[in-house]
């Protein structure tokens, strides 16, 4: 987009939806149909109803749009949260699920009041001080947990009660040999569409969303093998070579919704308040909550063809607010999702608008048809599961982890394998203690490890000098950060780091995306003193530390003299 479009800038209010409303309810509406069958197994998944999941999209998009920081990010309930949200369901109920669910409701209540409480104080940028590669390592085994569990439903079958994460895990291949043939008809064609349609690339076939698709499909088998109704059959009778099982399906493999709206609100259950699993759940869903919607407001941001920046603490209290009228009716809580935004940006929205025409669409759907989500199988929606869950944990991400650096792919892996055998945060505790080790191992001084040293001076009118001494790392950068988002557009700002003695991949990366936003509103940076350091990969992002025989001689490059 050229410089003089990038001017003319969408209006905001209800200027902008004058302007822009046109663009704005269409995109709208293509979300609205990707939304619809993810709210509902994400819902599921998580041990809540599939109402629940519909309830915090409509608030995500009718109240969040109007009071948050961003401009084009569809806020809703995300396949990231499935885990912790389950995990609060099944430890507070203790087998009782409709209590589990209540409890957590309250623990969802408690943590938007952290969310808010951070966005006050301006906290957002406090993202900052996880790890990129744990964070990636976090979600890449959120995404193994979601396969793990959701492979069963789309197959028609389902693991032992109780079985642990691993025991589920180890029951997979006994389920695909073991499938209850008519549902696991229904999930693998909505895999094979979902995996056929994100090869197409043509522009108007993109429009149609693949999550309608295997919906549409889903509720065609439904009526055809007539799921409505409770029976028995046969699979391939005819066929002599096989081994016959009598399998039963009826109303049970179908989403179970009221038809009147109204009754899907439920109440919280703050009588487990005093007890450590409740605590634990709340600092659960307030920081991965947090997290991931401050990091896809960001990554949404990138995609914005008007470069505008979301106002991060703005939109983590605007989350929070709308996640405490979720809990307190009954809905999951939500997020800046970063797939339905995508959408959003690809179809043409401009503004917070079209995430309100999506929540709005979303209530009349819900009042107008309830008996059409009614026939929507519950094996389409675990195929859509189990393909996000493998997109957050695809062996792409691995080779690029490890494209790098060896250390970073270590970190990955370990907090994976932290998460996968205990749990959330304990695995993210974990990946960060290795990743202060690592640190350790390479000579960063401990006073070193959460103060970064640092000047900002002019060289000349137009040019600013960042100057760099000692480590730079994802746990010390924050105050970095905040400097030079303070500083004005449109100036020359020199990396001065011929001092700097280690950078890590975290403020690799956020000096690689500084360098793009401040360029392209303007400005110029430039780098000296980076000939200093060795890599530890090819990877222009990868972490750089000071190479010994030039420790001594290093101050001579100031300023590129």
């Amino acid at each position: 987009m050229s410089e003089s479009s990038l001017a003319v800038l969408p209006k905001s209010g209800l200027e902008g939806l004058k302007e822009n409303w046109r663009s704005d309810l269409l995109s709208g509406f293509l979300v609205f149909l990707i939304a619809l069958p993810l709210c509902l197994g994400i819902s599921m998944a998580s041990g809540f109803p599939p109402s629940a999941g519909i309830i915090t999209a409509i608030i995500g998009g009718m109240l969040v749009s109007r009071i948050n920081g961003s401009f084009i990010t569809i806020n809703g309930p995300a396949a990231g949260l499935i885990v912790v949200v389950l995990s609060a369901v099944q430890e507070l109920g203790q087998g009782d699920a409709m209590a589990g669910y209540r409890y957590a409701l309250a623990a969802i209540v408690v943590a938007s009041v952290i969310q808010i409480l951070m966005g006050f104080f301006k906290s957002g940028r406090l993202s900052s001080f996880f790890p990129a590669s744990v964070i990636h390592g976090m979600l890449a085994a959120i995404g193994i947990i979601i396969m793990a569990k959701q492979i069963h439903v789309m197959l028609g079958a389902a693991p032992e009660k109780g079985s642990s994460l691993f025991s589920t895990i180890a029951q997979i291949p006994h389920s695909l040999l073991n499938p209850n043939y008519q549902i696991a008809i229904i999930g693998l064609t909505g895999l094979l569409i979902l995996i056929l349609w994100s090869t197409v690339k043509n522009p108007l076939l993109k429009m149609i969303p693949a999550p309608l698709l295997v919906v549409l499909a889903g509720i065609g088998f439904a009526r055809y093998f007539d799921l409505d109704h409770e029976h028995m059959y046969l699979f391939l009778p005819d066929a002599s070579f096989l081994t016959h099982h009598e399998e039963t399906v009826g109303p049970k493999f179908l989403v179970a919704i009221s038809e009147d709206f109204m009754s899907s609100f439920y109440f919280p259950d703050f009588s487990k308040i005093a007890t450590l699993e409740f605590w634990e759940a709340v600092v659960s869903i307030s920081l991965v909550g947090s997290l991931e919607s401050l990091l896809s407001a960001m990554a949404v941001d990138k995609l914005d063809p008007y470069k505008r920046h979301s106002n991060l603490d703005r939109d983590l209290t605007a989350v929070g607010v709308g996640n405490l009228v979720a809990g307190l009716i009954g809905g999951l809580p939500m997020i800046a999702e970063i797939v339905r935004s995508s959408a959003n940006v690809n179809n043409g929205a401009k503004t917070q608008w079209a995430n309100f025409f999506h929540g709005t669409l979303l209530l009349l759907f819900v009042v107008l048809f309830p008996r059409l989500i009614h026939s929507i199988p519950l094996a389409a929606l675990a195929s859509l599961l189990v393909f996000t869950g493998f997109r957050l944990a695809s062996p792409k991400f691995f080779a690029s982890v490890l494209l790098i650096g060896k250390e970073q792919l270590f970190m990955f892996v370990v907090t994976i394998v932290g998460v996968l055998a205990t749990d959330l945060l304990i695995g993210v505790a974990i990946g960060i203690i290795t990743k202060f080790s690592i640190h350790i191992l390479r000579g960063v001084r401990p006073n070193n490890m959460f103060k970064i040293h640092f000047v900002i001076e002019p060289k000349d009118a137009d040019t600013l000098v960042v100057s760099i001494v000692g480590s730079a790392l994802f746990s010390n950068f924050i105050r970095l950060k905040t400097a030079l988002a303070n500083l004005e557009n449109g100036k020359t700002v020199i990396f001065q780091l011929n001092n700097a003695y280690l950078i890590d991949h975290t403020v690799m990366e956020f000096i690689h995306d500084f360098q793009h936003n401040y360029e392209s509103h303007g400005g110029q940076c430039q780098f000296f003193g980076m000939e200093y350091h060795d890599t530890f990969s090819a990877h222009p992002l990868a972490v750089r530390r000071m190479r010994r025989d030039n420790m001594s001689r290093r101050k001579s490059d100031h300023y590129g003299v």
